[in-house]
């Protein structure tokens, strides 16, 4: 709690510190200021050139009056940042933006509710024929943030800070916490702080209205250290050191390659990763591939595959099974994940995603791996959704989901799910 008290009261100073034009004044008020203090500076700039020390007295008394005036004009102005959104204090280089949204879902399960999340949870889904399904309502992944972008002789220096309301306390536990998203720096191509791992590809993860989306994909923001060497005509390349795996001493090392054209994307990533379990530890591997085809100007087609060693925060890989102790041996289980979606702009108010998720074990009955883990590990899953977002009004969207899976043990028990999210979206900047 003591973080989230800091994260608190850091923000709300922030908040407080900003002068009250900041909010009331338009976007053409402050680019109006900003053009005015601009031509200040070139006019005293060319003053400054002719000599000033010989000009008559009640001419340099006039330009201090009326520079002067301007400065104290200046302490009450916010100009606009040099971000889409954001703002800048007199007398700082640093653009701010304040962002974020207030939301809410209702989800019913029509079958069986898999616990201790309100969102999709294949992976415990209950086994059988069940329809004890439950709706659920939640504003839990509000969230707020703000970013900061100055630059500097080599570049500019980004910061961002972003939290919501879903910290996990818990199977069956009220989530409603703060918790920070993302609180990272980057500076000419180093990134240092918490984001999504560089082994995630969020180029080609399809949009869901369900908040976890399908399994299949990674979803992970460790805290790392991460360097970007981009050259445009010839590709991408990303390395990482990130913060090791629940349990595991040893940092996670990511490298990663990606390749923009004017049809869409590709990238290639690698991975190797620690596992401990009671003290015994063995080191995995993961690979993945990614890419998104824009079919025509509104249409995209996305695809990942992921290939890990099983992980300990289901995390890099999300729907394997976890690492489990044989004896004096760490067995991992190594599993395929495949996620593709297909999403349509229909128009400035509509959009719209179908996605599909699948893993699979390549482990069986009767090997070791499944023998210490148990026949009711997961060795098959796979998940649909097919959703719409509609904007009524500026700021204000509107969405709904179908989403339908199954489970399938190793024993050949199955579990299915079909369950409807709604959801209103309230953004601001």
């Amino acid at each position: 709690m003591k973080l989230n008290h800091t994260f608190l009261a850091l923000m709300a100073a922030g908040l407080c510190s900003l002068p009250p034009a900041a909010f009331a004044q338009t976007a053409k008020d402050f680019e109006d200021m900003r053009n005015e203090l601009k031509a200040l500076r070139a006019e005293l700039n060319a003053l400054k050139a002719q000599a000033p020390a010989a000009a008559p007295a009640a001419s340099a008394s006039g330009w201090n009056d009326r520079i002067e005036a301007v400065e104290l004009k200046q302490k009450d102005a916010v100009v606009l940042g040099d971000i889409p959104g954001s703002f800048r204090l007199p007398g700082s280089e640093t653009s701010i933006r304040i962002y974020g949204f207030a939301e809410a879902n209702m989800v019913k399960d029509f079958k069986g509710t898999a616990p201790g999340d309100t969102f999709t949870n294949l992976m415990e889904q209950p086994l059988g024929s069940s329809k004890s399904g439950k709706t659920s309502l939640t504003a839990q992944t509000s969230r707020f943030g703000f970013e900061t972008s100055t630059p500097t002789a080599v570049g500019t220096f980004n910061t961002k800070i972003e939290a919501d309301f879903y910290a996990y306390c818990g199977a069956e536990c009220n989530r409603n916490r703060l918790r920070l998203r993302h609180a990272y720096g980057e500076y000419a191509g180093w990134l240092i702080g918490q984001t999504w791992s560089t082994f995630m590809d969020t180029d080609n993860l399809p949009e869901t209205v369900d908040f976890n989306g399908p399994p299949g994909a990674t979803f992970r923001r460790p805290t790392q250290i991460r360097y970007t060497y981009n050259n445009p005509s010839l590709a991408k390349f990303q390395f990482a050191v990130e913060e090791p795996t629940d349990g595991a001493r040893s940092p996670n090392l990511v490298a990663r390659v990606d390749k923009a054209y004017d049809w869409g994307n590709v990238n290639a990533r690698l991975l190797s990763h620690e596992q401990r379990v009671s003290g015994v530890s063995k080191r995995g591997t993961g690979f993945g591939l990614g890419a998104g085809y824009k079919i025509t100007g509104t249409t995209t087609l996305m695809a990942q595959y992921t290939r890990l060693d099983g992980d300990g925060d289901g995390a890099y890989l999300v729907g394997t099974n976890y690492p489990v102790l044989d004896g004096g041996t760490v067995r991992l289980d190594k599993s395929h994940g495949l996620v593709l979606g297909l999403s349509n702009v229909f128009s400035e108010k509509l959009r719209g995603t179908v996605s599909l998720g699948l893993v699979r074990s390549r482990n069986h009955l009767g090997d070791a791996y499944v023998n210490a883990y148990g026949a009711e590990g997961n060795h098959k899953l796979y998940q649909w959704h097919a959703g719409m977002y509609y904007l009524p009004i500026k700021n204000v969207e509107l969405g709904g989901e179908l989403i339908g899976g199954r489970r399938t043990t190793f024993d050949g028990q199955q579990g299915d799910m079909l369950r409807l999210n709604l959801q209103a979206r309230y953004l601001f900047n």
